[in-house]
Parts: C-alpha cells; sequence; structure tokens
C-alpha cells in the first residue's frame, strides 16, 4: 500500500536530533527526505556513541529511511544545486541558529520567491523571532530555561535534568506537525508556508498542569517527586520484589484498590476519603500504603490489580521491554539492513494508518550515499514539480 506522504519531498538541512527526528517522522510515512550534508563530516550525530561498526548509532535510529547528499553550502555551487533541489520539492526543514540560512542564500523569503508552494519549517532553540532568538539551542537549555528542571527531582532535592532530551523530540514532533498542517492549508490556498518551532517553546508545552497551578495560585508550583499534581495514589510503589506504578486515584478504584490490599481502614480514613484529600495528605499516604506492597511481590500484586481493572504496570528496564512480545506484536523494533553496519534493529513506527501505512524502507544512509543519483535525477528533471494543490 502507499504510505501518505509517497508523493511529499522533503529537503532536509538538519542535523544532531530535532530536526532529524522530525525529518524521519516525515520519512516513515512515505516522504522522500534528502538529507543534505557537509563534505567528509555529516551530520554531528554519525559521530556520537555507541557505535555499530564505526557509525553512530543514535544517528542509525534517527535517519532510517532518508537519502545522503554531500553538498558543500559554503560554495556558491553547493548553494546554487541545493536551492535547485528546494525548487523541486515540497518541504524544507532546517534547524539553524536564526540568521544561518540568510548567509548562505536559502532564506525562506528568497525560496519562497523560486517556489511559492514549498513549506519552510525551521527549528531552532528559542524561534525566530523574540529576545532569545540568537540563542543557540540546545535541550539542556531548553529544559532549564522552561521549568521542567525546576520540578524534577525529591522535594527537597536539587533540580534535575529529564535523562531524555524531551525538548528535542517534542520539538521534533511540533515540527512534523507543523509540516503536516501547512500540507493540509496548501491544499485549500495553492500556498506554502512557514513553519517556526523551537526546544524551549516545546519544552514549556509540557507543563499545562504546572501553568495551571501557577494561573491559579500566582506562585511557581513546588517540587513534588514522582506524585502526582491532582491525583493519588498515582506513582511508583516499591513491593517485595521490584517496582510497580498504580492508579487508584478515583474513589470506586480507591475503595476497590483498599479491599484488595486488605486496608480498609485506610479508605475509612478521613485523611484519605477525597482525592482531593489524598493529594493534601500525600505525605501520610504513600508510606502505608507502601507497607501494605511490600508483603508481596510485584506479580501478586499485579495480577491481582488486572483482576479489579486498577490501572498498574510494571516498571520495566529497556532490555525488558525491547523484548516484550508487546512490543514485537505491535512491530516496534524493526530489523533494517546498513551498508556499513550491516544488520541493525531500530524503533519501529508508532502511528499505524490503516490505508495509507507509513513503513521502514532502508536504514539510514551512508554519508553521500545517494548523491550521484540524486544529482541525476536533478539533471534529468524527473520530478518537474512538487506536489501541487488540488485546488
Amino acid at each position: 500500500m502507499t504510505s501518505a506522504l509517497s508523493h511529499i519531498r522533503v529537503i532536509d538541512l538538519t542535523s544532531h536530533l530535532a530536526g532529524p527526528f522530525c525529518t524521519m517522522l516525515l520519512a516513515d510515512m512515505g516522504a522522500d527526505v534528502i538529507k543534505v550534508e557537509r563534505p567528509g563530516l555529516g551530520d554531528e550525530m554519525r559521530k556520537s556513541a555507541p557505535f555499530v561498526n564505526g557509525l553512530g548509532a543514535s544517528f542509525l535510529q534517527i535517519n532510517r529511511n532518508k537519502r545522503s547528499i554531500v553538498l558543500d553550502l559554503k560554495s556558491a555551487e553547493g548553494q546554487e544545486t541545493c536551492r535547485r533541489l528546494i525548487d523541486e520539492a515540497d518541504v524544507l526543514v532546517e534547524n539553524y541558529k536564526p540568521g544561518t540560512t540568510e548567509r548562505l542564500g536559502l532564506s525562506y523569503e528568497t525560496l519562497k520567491a523560486r517556489n511559492p508552494h514549498l513549506i519552510y519549517c525551521a527549528i531552532s532553540g528559542f524561534g525566530q523571532t523574540g529576545p532569545y532568538k540568537h540563542r543557540g539551542g540546545f535541550d539542556l537549555m531548553a529544559q532549564a530555561m522552561s521549568g521542567l528542571m525546576s520540578i524534577c527531582g525529591e522535594v527537597e532535592g536539587t533540580p534535575l535534568r529529564l535523562p531524555i532530551p524531551i525538548s528535542d523530540l517534542t520539538g521534533g514532533m511540533y515540527g512534523a506537525l507543523g509540516v503536516l498542517n501547512a500540507l493540509v492549508a496548501r491544499e485549500r490556498t495553492g500556498r506554502g508556508q512557514m513553519v517556526d518551532t523551537s526546544l524551549f517553546e516545546a519544552a514549556l508545552s509540557m507543563s499545562p498542569y504546572e501553568a495551571a497551578y501557577y494561573f491559579t495560585n500566582g506562585a511557581s508550583p513546588p517540587r513534588i517527586g514522582q506524585a502526582h499534581r491532582n491525583a493519588a495514589p498515582y506513582q511508583i510503589f516499591p513491593t517485595q520484589s521490584g517496582w510497580i506504578v498504580l492508579g487508584a486515584a478515583t474513589q470506586l478504584l480507591w475503595e476497590r484498590f483498599c479491599g484488595i490490599i486488605g486496608a480498609t481502614e485506610l479508605a475509612k480514613d478521613p485523611r484519605f476519603e477525597t482525592n482531593a484529600k489524598r493529594v493534601a495528605n500525600h505525605a501520610a499516604l504513600v508510606p502505608l500504603v507502601t507497607e501494605y506492597m511490600r508483603r508481596h511481590d510485584a506479580k501478586h500484586w499485579l495480577d491481582l490489580l488486572e483482576k479489579a481493572d486498577i490501572p498498574a504496570a510494571p516498571v520495566l528496564s529497556h532490555e525488558e521491554v525491547l523484548n516484550d512480545p508487546h512490543v514485537e506484536s505491535r512491530r516496534m523494533v524493526v530489523d533494517v539492513d546498513h551498508p556499513i553496519a550491516g544488520a541493525t534493529k531500530v524503533l519501529g513506527i508508532p502511528v499505524k494508518l490503516s490505508d495509507t501505512p507509513g513503513a521502514i524502507r532502508r536504514g539510514a544512509p551512508a554519508l553521500g550515499q545517494h548523491t550521484d543519483e540524486i544529482l541525476n535525477e536533478l539533471q534529468a528533471g524527473s520530478r518537474k514539480s512538487p506536489a501541487r494543490p488540488r485546488g
């Protein structure tokens, strides 16, 4: 079956994580993504450990389904070849610091004049406008300045960085979402447009509960460890062996949970008789529940909780989850071949479309692997125009 974006061509001027993750999402849904890379160096992620036969394993994860062309964008010839590629494209994605594409002759205004149907997506640290627009953008900075770090960590501990690059990944997702919105709009208007998103805004958007707290109370929300701001019990608990998560915050689930663990006195305790009171008395609640949970192992509790339809799950390691039968059944680990790395595994596609599904068609490209192929297509004019709107 044809994938949803198989008629779309994307020129990818990105490196590192946020931009490549954006273009990977588009490539997975069928877009022809042409990754433009520096001579001899390529994307910085090619040199990021761990390595598979000398190749950065993270690069292999987020650059599958793409073709690679080497162009020297510091040369007039390389810039003109890139502009010609963009003339034939539907989408351009870049994650340079604002102002860089102007110096390269690849600004939105320049490219729009040549290709008015072009959708130009810029993913930067802080966006194309505002007092911080010229700051370099890294996930570390976005997490710090967005408020995310201030709420992570133990109640009396220090701020902590999330150990995943959440602003890079969500910034890439928002970039892809913006591109898809612009493609839909182009169907109606016939015009392309600029898509502007940033790591900072992506990280900030992850705090709806915290924003609600501040706008309601006029003060920054306190750090609460791994508890939930609006629900209790709703967190991790230790058992006799292993850890589980438990979500028994609604009144029905709470009372049912107390019956299962043999703690009917907790259900009757006036401190815990409503969810709001359980949240307010969270510090007293957790040690009492923990005492009961430590009496049996994780499997014992998970079996009982599942039968009672109480949300609960084991805390799995990556070794466990990446070998889980459900992950296998949902094709969230996929085998691919690479010209240098050989047989490798990558994460699968998390969005399944029934009629126009995505697919992992090829592994990440070797540096410049498709340069001759793409230049020959450009010379032959094999794609005379981007996918034009129907209207």
